[in-house]
């Protein structure tokens, strides 16, 4: 008899798999290769920045009040005592009426309260002595960074759970992270399940399809900060299918499986979930494409994820439910996706039983963002994930949409950042 299923809303399923996150372990990693790892603890400001009075420009340091008769009719003249580049340290105070040439990040020298930049002044020799001149009065503080403008000591400059990118690296370098705490990576077996697939280096066969799930989820577990294992693809059998599961589970943190979570003859992933004596949390949620999708949990809280075999439906559920888990392993604050709203440039006439994911590109048309579904909505449809960056989210029980309706999107290509209380109003 055919296993008759309840659906849950795409909201519920969610927060079903969030009740099963688990927090990544800390190591330490050299900063050069910190890039798009998470980082395991707040990274915190050791010094001041600017550490000290230093200054913007190249010119000459010099006192405020000493100015204060200079005019376009009157210059005042400055003897010039020194002269300091960056990483430099003047042993000289000055005085009255003298200046020290300073260049661009040297520390401001005893004495002086104010920059000029070189282009506003005017050098020459006196009695064999370097000189300088102006003709304006300036104030006492202007042009100088001042010592913390930027940042204090103890500030905390970077959460835990960001994605370390190339600003983020400077941030490190400029604090003294030589090694950089970062969440150790998830490890997330990746089977493919069936007999009609193929190998990727295999030719075309009658019947056959290559396997672009096993591609395409291990791409997905790596831009998600995921350790990817392959571990293969296993055809319609049992046995063979339980086993491979069964020695999987020693080996990763979580497994995801494609194919076999519906209800034909071949497809078994819900009887090795209840022979592993797993709980499964659901096996079919409102939506398409992916309605199949299936997530279980071992006693230990190991999660076990069936996937669509259809590609569509495969890339949509990692999308909704692997990655916001992968996520909250490194630590991330706000793991779910975001939404935005964008005018529909095509008719979409399908009617939504369900709530509906649709591959779209999102971009920006005059000042208004809009977005365009990028190909065939089917749920073994490829070709339309390449050009995705986004799905339109349609809510179930609508009739289809015209051009120009105000849609709903969901950026899943943004790192996070989105409410756990899911679909917007």
């Amino acid at each position: 008899m055919m296993e008759r299923r309840q659906p849950i809303p795409v909201e519920e399923a969610i927060k079903k798999v969030s009740q099963y996150q688990k927090h990544g372990e800390v190591e330490w990693v050299p900063l050069k290769n910190s890039l798009g790892r998470f980082t395991a603890e707040d990274i915190v400001a050791d010094h001041d920045v600017p550490a000290f009075d230093r200054s913007p420009y190249d010119g000459f340091a010099l006192r405020a009040e000493d100015t204060k008769e200079a005019s376009s009719e009157h210059s005042i003249e400055f003897e010039v005592i020194d002269h300091i580049g960056a990483g430099m340290v003047s042993p000289k105070t000055i005085g009255p009426f003298q200046a020290i040439r300073i260049m661009t990040g040297a520390k401001i020298p005893d004495g002086a309260n104010v920059v000029i930049m070189i282009e506003l002044t005017k050098t020459f020799e006196k009695d064999g002595k370097p000189f300088m001149s102006l003709k304006r009065p300036l104030q006492k503080g202007h042009n100088i960074s001042r010592q913390g403008e930027e940042t204090l000591k103890g500030k905390v400059m970077v959460k835990k759970g960001i994605k370390v990118t190339s600003g983020v690296t400077a941030i490190l370098a400029t604090f003294g992270y030589a090694v950089v705490p970062v969440v150790k990576k998830p490890v997330i077996g990746i089977i493919s399940t069936g007999t009609e697939l193929l190998q990727v280096s295999d030719a075309m066969m009658e019947g056959k399809i290559r396997n672009s799930n096993l591609s395409m989820v291990f791409a997905q577990v790596l831009e998600a900060g995921g350790e990817p294992l392959d571990l293969g693809g296993v055809s319609d059998d049992f046995n063979q299918s339980y086993h491979a599961v069964k020695s999987a589970l020693s080996k990763v943190d979580m497994l995801i499986t494609t194919g076999g979570v519906s209800v034909g003859d071949f497809d078994f992933l819900p009887a090795i979930y209840e022979k592993l004596g797993a709980e499964v949390l659901f096996n079919k949620v409102a939506m398409r494409p992916g309605s199949v999708t299936t997530v279980a949990a071992l006693p230990n809280g190991q999660l076990l994820f069936g996937l669509s075999g259809n590609p569509a439906a495969c890339f949509v559920g990692f999308e909704l439910f692997v990655k916001p888990i992968i996520y909250r392993w490194c630590l991330k604050e706000n793991p779910y996706p975001s939404f935005a709203l964008a005018k529909l440039t095509h008719d979409f006439p399908k009617a939504n039983p369900f709530t509906r994911f649709v591959r779209a590109a999102l971009q920006f048309t005059g000042s208004q963002l809009s977005v365009t579904p990028t190909g065939l909505d089917k749920s073994s449809a490829v070709t339309s994930i390449a050009d995705a960056n986004c799905f339109i989210a349609l809510p179930g029980g609508t009739r289809g949409f015209q051009a120009g309706d105000q849609v709903n999107v969901l950026l899943f290509q943004h790192e996070g950042g989105g409410s756990p209380c899911w679909m917007p109003n």
